[in-house]
């Protein structure tokens, strides 16, 4: 899995965010069918055009709270980097400055996202000398056919 740093400021994103448990992998099934309903209902389409910083896509933001982290519950955000007043009807969120391990995706989504999330912190953490800063992480999802095997997104991971 190709990868590289970058430095980035903190960014303000946009977006609608939900609750997921890890129990049974629950959120596996359940953030997927999040993005079918804010795709089907205009929601996405919205966040495209609204999509005014430096990342060009749509954000899958991972927030772990450390609050309900002994529930195994995360905050999932469908989201777009965006500078300005909040938008009515969504919420927005502050990503912090950050060191950032980009990592590569290539492939049909779900599945290719979560294969690199177990693969990171599975493999990679472990051998890399890297450490989670501990603030949210994220995936990058650029304009394109997700269903398509040679789809492309990234992964976003604070390191330190």
């Amino acid at each position: 899995m190709k990868n590289y740093v970058i430095k980035r400021e903190a960014f303000q994103a946009v977006g609608i965010k939900r609750e997921f448990s890890f129990v049974n992998n629950d959120h596996h099934a359940k953030i997927p069918q999040m993005w079918d309903e804010l795709n089907k209902d205009g929601t996405t389409d919205t966040l495209v055009k609204l999509n005014n910083g430096q990342i060009k896509g749509i954000l899958g933001v991972c927030v772990m709270d450390k609050n309900k982290q002994s529930q195994q519950i995360i905050d999932y955000w469908i989201a777009a980097e965006y500078k300005g007043d909040k938008p009515n009807g969504l919420e927005s969120i502050e990503i912090s400055a950050s060191k950032w391990m980009v990592f590569e995706v290539n492939g049909v989504m779900p599945d290719a996202i979560q294969h690199a999330w177990k693969t990171i912190f599975s493999e990679w953490f472990p051998i890399s000398g890297y450490e989670h800063a501990g603030i949210p992480e994220f995936e990058v999802y650029p304009e394109g056919d997700p269903y398509n095997e040679n789809y492309y997104s990234e992964i976003w991971v604070p390191v330190k």
